[in-house]
């Protein structure tokens, strides 16, 4: 075990230390998750003569997160220090800056202390970081295959795990007269096939996004903080050249993503591995997805149309189609619901082959992306195939999408994270039900009118007022329809390698 007086050596002349791999793992209150991160750092294979050290942030913990990482160091030999911070205002910024600050020095310490001989040693020991989360767990050899591919060339600055979304096991499978059932089921670990069902949807979705990356050069806008190498003069650079007291910062809610694009303003290139795996939790509720989604999305949006931070990335145009193809999603379907509810409420709607052409591709899209994604089940590929699946889960984004860009035009910002916070830890709830039931209302009020107006509807003085404009909006919807097939064609078409998600 490591102690926090590691550094406390006096008489260090021409010393040498083993090179090392520093694993930061931010943890607010992960006294049921801390255990499994620390046992899979444990059960990886090492690089030949590479130590690693792992320091736990323990972030403004109100549980024993300290003490269970404590005797997980001492359960799997692993060489730990636990770092604590308190009235911490930038949550996982400041937790992961405290780590580096920990060993780096602070310079914004007004007692700034220089870094001792054995320190220097220590830091010069150094050869990579590793970001994780303390929710998730790198699979057997992950970190051999990030060791790997960081050293494979001298510019690469950070190197990202490709990360697969645990899937809850079968709560059926839990006897009731477990003592610990009420326990497990609250911590994830279990769940019914809503739940699990929701976590594959996240699951095909993160396995869409690796794929794409991978079949473009595994080059990357976001390495994600669930598990990262780094290396550090990237890092340090980042440090220096923006004037910061560490590489993370808190003016972004994607603070990973912004990391990225200045490691990438620096010229360092930041990649996925195409082999190192980390598992994640999902999000095992609607309500926690949006919280979560609305954080990437607002942070995503702001740091593309921000003034204030001066970084691009030279992923900024796909991340800018990514937006207009979401958009195009949007009107595509609301034009479609809107054309269609007035054309059979006026008696004027006519059936065109032509719709079923993205239909079909859609449906061997995502039959496609459902096989590649990792542990996949039958029922899935078949969800995918008949579109059910996709088509609820992407109505899920566009509500986040509507919700991020209206935000954007108002005065005031939302806390992303303390939002997300407080929907995992059940201080907010969701208003689907009540979306759900004004949605019904409206149909049903809908349906209603035209069944009682429907012998003014179909007059021959409404069908002409009408069809000039049902006319031009089913032209705009065709030519709408022509870009979806087209690019999903082309998504077809990046799948046909042997790229794994």
């Amino acid at each position: 075990m490591l102690t926090d007086n590691i550094f406390n050596v006096t008489g260090v002349k021409n010393s040498y230390m083993r090179p090392r791999i520093v694993a930061f793992i931010p943890a607010h209150n992960e006294e049921k998750s801390i255990r499994d991160c620390l046992e899979g750092l444990a059960d990886q294979t090492l690089p030949k003569d590479i130590d690693l050290d792992v320091y736990v942030i323990a972030d403004n913990c109100t549980d024993r997160t300290e003490e269970r990482a404590l005797q997980a160091g001492a359960d799997f030999n692993l060489n730990l220090v636990v770092l604590t911070t308190k009235n911490n205002k930038q949550r996982k910024v400041g937790a992961l800056n405290t780590a580096w600050k920990h060993i780096y020095g602070d310079n914004l310490d007004i007692y700034f202390r220089k870094l001792t001989q054995w320190q220097e040693v220590y830091k010069q020991s150094i050869k990579a970081v590793l970001g994780m989360d303390a929710d998730s767990r790198l699979a057997p050899n992950a970190l051999n295959y990030l060791w790997d591919g960081l050293m494979s060339s001298r510019n690469i600055g950070g190197v990202m795990a490709k990360y697969t979304m645990r899937m809850p096991k079968k709560k059926s499978a839990l006897a009731k007269d477990d003592p610990h059932y009420e326990e497990k089921i609250a911590s994830g670990e279990y769940g019914g096939p809503l739940t699990r069902w929701w976590t594959h949807q996240q699951k095909q979705d993160m396995a869409s996004w690796i794929l794409d990356i991978q079949y473009h050069g595994g080059s990357t806008y976001v390495l994600g903080g669930q598990a990262t190498l780094f290396r550090p003069e990237a890092l340090q650079d980042i440090t220096e050249e923006n004037k910061l007291d560490g590489p993370w910062q808190d003016e972004s809610d994607v603070e990973d993503m912004l990391l990225t694009w200045q490691l990438q303003k620096s010229n360092w290139k930041t990649l996925v591995s195409p082999k190192a795996r980390c598992f994640v939790d999902a999000m095992k509720s609607y309500h926690t997805f949006r919280q979560q989604r609305n954080k990437w999305q607002s942070g995503t949006v702001n740091l593309l149309t921000s003034k204030d931070i001066d970084v691009k990335t030279r992923h900024r145009g796909k991340l800018w189609r990514a937006q207009i193809k979401t958009f195009v999603d949007l009107i595509t379907r609301v034009l479609f619901l809107l054309l269609l509810t007035v054309a059979i409420a006026t008696d004027q709607f006519y059936w065109s082959w032509i719709w079923a052409i993205p239909v079909v591709l859609a449906s061997i899209l995502n039959m496609i992306l459902a096989i590649k994604t990792p542990m996949h089940r039958t029922i899935d590929v078949v969800m995918a195939g008949l579109l059910i699946s996709p088509e609820i889960y992407l109505w899920a984004n566009l509500v986040t999408f509507c919700q991020v860009w209206l935000e954007k035009m108002a005065a005031h910002k939302k806390d992303g994270w303390a939002n997300q916070y407080n929907a995992e830890g059940g201080k907010t709830s969701s208003k689907l039900v009540h979306g759900i039931i004004l949605a019904t209302l409206l149909v049903g009020i809908g349906v209603f009118l035209c069944i009682n107006y429907r012998d003014f509807l179909t007059s021959q003085m409404v069908q002409d007022a009408l069809y000039p404009y049902l006319m031009s909006g089913w032209v705009v919807l065709t030519y709408l329809t022509i870009f979806a097939s087209i690019y999903m064609v082309y998504q077809i078409w990046t799948l046909r390698g042997r790229h794994s998600a």
